[in-house]
């Protein structure tokens, strides 16, 4: 469950915030004063900040400061300044986004969820790949097909085999297989991806007589089905 840090000193809007955010799912907990709030974070990883700027002990920005130098946890700022040029300030000094107060519900929880949707973590790549009984692990750069071992791989058959094997079932243009394997603009010739497809399908036989790369014509490649 996503966890936020609610930094408001005013009992009222602390609790109505914290009532909001646990109606939509998330765990929050509360923090009255800017060093209540630092010591919290010097404890715990959060999923988001909301931070007033108006705090006792350290202020607003100074909280803010804190959490960037630790890294980049999102903050949204609870401010009662509507000046646009404060506004920039805010962002300027590290802010993700602000809500003027007074604000309404219904736009904290859609602030709430953008922010929360840019900050995840992107999923790591898992290392092994598979399609039936055609295997691929990145660390080893071994492929093996019906559990044996495909011999002499090279780095552009491996990335053609990776990115056929990452998405199953989707033709691949020859020009997207080629900038992908080779790391480079595709010039409109096809002969030499021909080839390293052509000695793919060599190394796969020579292991199980399924057939796994199909050609779809005038298009370019995919996993056969």
């Amino acid at each position: 469950m996503q966890n936020i840090l609610i930094v408001e000193d005013d009992n009222d809007i602390n609790t109505l915030l914290k009532e909001m955010l646990g109606k939509e799912g998330y765990s929050c907990e509360q923090a009255f004063s800017g060093t209540e709030a630092k010591m919290l974070l010097e404890k715990k990883q959060y999923s988001l900040v909301m931070l007033d700027l108006m705090l006792p002990g350290m202020d607003g920005g100074e909280v803010l400061s804190f959490i960037r130098k630790q890294g980049n946890t999102p903050v949204i700022i609870l401010t009662a300044k509507g000046e646009l040029e404060d506004k920039v300030n805010l962002l300027t000094m590290g802010a993700d986004d602000y809500i003027t107060k007074p604000f309404e519900i219904e736009e904290v929880a859609a602030r709430v969820k953008v922010q929360l949707r840019h900050g995840r973590e992107p999923e790591p790549e898992p290392d092994q790949l598979s399609y039936k009984d055609l295997k691929l692990n990145k660390s080893t750069f071994q492929v093996s097909a019906a559990g044996t071992e495909l011999t002499k791989i090279t780095k552009q058959e491996f990335a053609i085999l990776e990115l056929l094997l990452k998405h199953p079932g989707r033709v691949f243009s020859k020009e997207d297989i080629f900038e992908y394997a080779w790391e480079e603009a595709y010039m409109g010739e096809t002969k030499t991806l021909d080839v390293h497809i052509s000695n793919i399908r060599k190394k796969i036989k020579a292991a199980t007589e399924e057939e796994y790369i199909e050609t779809v014509w005038g298009i370019g490649y995919r996993l056969k089905k």
